[in-house]
């Protein structure tokens, strides 16, 4: 019973919520806040406080959570290898991923997995690259999709090199060219898809000395998309995320190409479930 407290307290701290904590854990918003009370009932200690925006931990609280999550670990790490002795019948994988490639690889991925292994549950998390590697350090995924390298304590298994392409408007000056000019990207209104702190388009402006006309700032790749239909402006995306656009607009190789190696990232292959020792193992050996 204890366990269940512990990851209700954990959920709770991640999602910053009672509410959200309990929709994930599938428990009644006041069983969680139960489980909670109960803790600092029988540790009497104020681990969280409420507020009308939500919960954070108090300074208790911050000195019992790295405890708090290392017990859960320990018990999910037994569980797993409960999984091998009776084999892989059930599971929860948990993956930090970033939205192209939760759109065009893991759906395809995941369904050909259950092929294999039908009763395996899965939890996913978009998010950018910083989110994610904080995600995997945290625990609160079990892998993440990165681009490569990343932070040098993480294992990780190279995936895919995807290129960065110039996108155009349909009727743009440079859209009959074979290749676009890195030099000519300052000549145009640009929209920059910035996510989080490791954005590989901003390295190439720095790797080339350029300074572009940046008007319009967004996460959102499809917003991007839609701006340059409209004439707006240029963009450079990743080649990933233009798998089945819906926009009418001109993706061209750059003339010095650039790329972002995709690959995934753990903490410890060791320390994993069966279940995401054979996704990663399905991943590693299978064509994308």
């Amino acid at each position: 019973m204890n366990i269940q407290k512990y990851m209700a307290l954990i959920k709770t701290i991640e999602y910053g919520s009672f509410t959200k904590a309990a929709e994930a854990l599938s428990y009644s918003q006041s069983g969680i806040s139960r489980m909670i009370n109960d803790l600092e009932n029988e540790w009497k200690v104020s681990i969280l406080e409420r507020g009308r925006t939500g919960v954070r931990l108090t300074s208790d609280g911050l000195k019992i959570l790295p405890h708090i999550r290392s017990i859960c670990e320990e018990y999910e790490l037994l569980q797993s290898q409960v999984d091998e002795l009776n084999g892989l019948q059930s599971g929860l994988i948990r993956i930090g991923t970033f939205s192209s490639v939760a759109t065009h690889w893991l759906p395809n991925i995941i369904r050909e997995f259950q092929k294999d292994f039908p009763n395996i549950d899965y939890e996913l998390l978009l998010g950018d690259y910083t989110e994610i590697e904080a995600w995997i350090h945290e625990g609160r995924v079990d892998f993440g999709f990165l681009r490569l390298p990343t932070h040098p304590d993480l294992e990780t298994i190279f995936l895919e090199q995807d290129k960065l392409l110039a996108i155009l408007p349909e009727n743009h000056p440079l859209a009959g060219y074979e290749r676009f000019p890195v030099s000519a990207i300052c000549d145009y209104p640009f929209m920059l898809l910035e996510k989080g702190a490791k954005a590989e388009i901003s390295e190439i402006f720095e790797r080339f000395n350029l300074y572009p006309k940046v008007h319009f700032t967004t996460w959102d790749d499809y917003a991007i998309m839609s701006m340059i239909e409209s004439g707006l402006g240029i963009s450079i995306l990743p080649q990933l995320i233009l798998k089945r656009v819906p926009y009418r607009i001109v993706s061209k190789e750059l003339d010095i190409p650039a790329f972002r190696n995709i690959g995934i990232a753990y903490r410890d292959r060791n320390r994993t479930s069966l279940a995401v020792k054979k996704f990663l193992e399905y991943l590693q050996y299978r064509n994308i």
